[in-house]
């Protein structure tokens, strides 16, 4: 089965080809260096960018793998939640390929996706306790199977991701400045109680973490010779390292380590507390932009092998937005035999993604089926 990944969801294009779980190839745009300018993603360049972008790449993939439209028998779609105009873009290039080929059709909750992502790369074992952590959730999920999953706890307000970014904009960093935060951290070790820990004090698995945020802006705010005087260029950050071009390279190191701890500690405390209450659970899976946080990575890990549990975390690159895993999530759909018609709709950011696709008796059936509509 060839199945072809279409993501749009907010600031990453990409497409990407997928035979029997197995990846080809992926193309992917990022528009970092666009948004970067106005600190944030602005939803009206993003759509426009996607869809000047979305043509290109699928013709880079086709030549990449040497496949045509008419080899695609599926279309893996994300369809939410993300920004609106982004995710229409997104599928209303899935459907016009569907009409075009007569491919199926399967729309993609994003969130699910990243947490089926390490899939990809190694076996996931179910039933698994799933954390995204990403700039714009902070979510646990329990995973019974590749379309079973249940909300154990989910972001009051602030994700963490979106706390990385607005501590790294405090500091004159680049957007996106969660990566910055993390190579100022390198090698430090951290006041574990210079910074609150978020939201922690309770006995629920929900998240919070705008208290952190304010804490570490009160802090700054008290100490502006931290902030770089100019926003530097990434590639300087990158070739030279952050830390080499801080103001006051220990000061800033020790506060970028005491934030990222407060932030890994968060997380390892609420996934404790899930794994404590439920049962069965035999891998513990990490997944979204921020599990490419040094930090993060080490705490989620130890903690699931000190519980003996299988730890999931895709590489970095797997983490942020991509196609891949798009792909990879909708052909698991497929294979469950699960599937859309073309009124299909998109879910911005906010609203939970509905399970309503369709059963049909097998993949296979729903793909002959769309092939001999197609043929007529």
């Amino acid at each position: 089965m060839l199945v072809l990944g279409v993501e749009t969801s907010c600031d990453e294009t990409g497409v990407a080809l997928l035979r029997d779980g197995s990846l080809l190839a992926e193309s992917l745009a990022s528009q970092t260096d666009i948004h970067a300018v106005f600190g944030g993603v602005v939803p009206e360049i993003a759509s426009r960018e996607h869809q000047r972008m979305l043509p290109v790449l699928f013709r880079d993939l086709l030549t990449k793998t040497g496949a045509k439209p008419a080899d695609i028998d599926a279309i893996a779609v994300a369809r939410g939640p993300g920004l609106l105009g982004s995710l229409l873009v997104g599928l209303s290039f899935a459907k016009g390929l569907c009409l075009s080929t007569g491919a199926a059709l399967i729309g993609v909750d994003h969130l699910h996706a990243h947490l089926l992502a390490p899939g990809l790369e190694q076996e996931l074992r179910f039933p698994a306790l799933g954390l995204l952590v990403s700039g714009g959730h902070t979510h646990i999920y329990r995973m019974d199977s590749p379309t079973e999953f249940r909300l154990l706890g989910r972001t009051l307000d602030d994700a963490a991701g979106e706390a990385f970014d607005k501590v790294a904009k405090l500091l004159n960093l680049p957007y996106p400045g969660g990566r910055y935060l993390d190579d100022l951290s390198q090698g430090v070790e951290p006041d574990r109680r210079l910074f609150p820990l978020a939201y922690t004090h309770n006995d629920n698995l929900d998240f919070s973490f705008s208290g952190l945020k304010t804490a570490v802006a009160e802090y700054l705010a008290k100490r502006p010779h931290l902030a770089y005087a100019a926003m530097p260029e990434a590639d300087a950050l990158r070739a030279g390292g952050a830390l080499a071009l801080a103001p006051h390279p220990q000061e800033l190191a020790l506060a970028a380590a005491s934030f990222n701890f407060a932030v890994a500690e968060t997380l390892r405390i609420k996934v404790e507390r899930a794994l404590d209450r439920e049962r069965g659970i035999v891998s513990l899976v990490v997944a979204g932009g921020v599990a490419a946080n040094s930090h993060v990575r080490a705490a989620l890990r130890g903690l699931a092998q000190g519980r003996g549990l299988a730890p999931c975390l895709p590489r970095p690159a797997l983490c942020t937005d991509n196609a891949a895993m798009i792909a990879h999530a909708g052909w698991l759909a497929l294979l469950a035999g699960y599937r859309h018609d073309l009124d299909l709709e998109s879910v911005p950011r906010g609203r939970a993604v509905p399970r309503d696709w369709k059963r049909v008796e097998s993949a296979v059936e729903g793909l002959q089926l769309d092939r001999s509509r197609a043929e007529n």
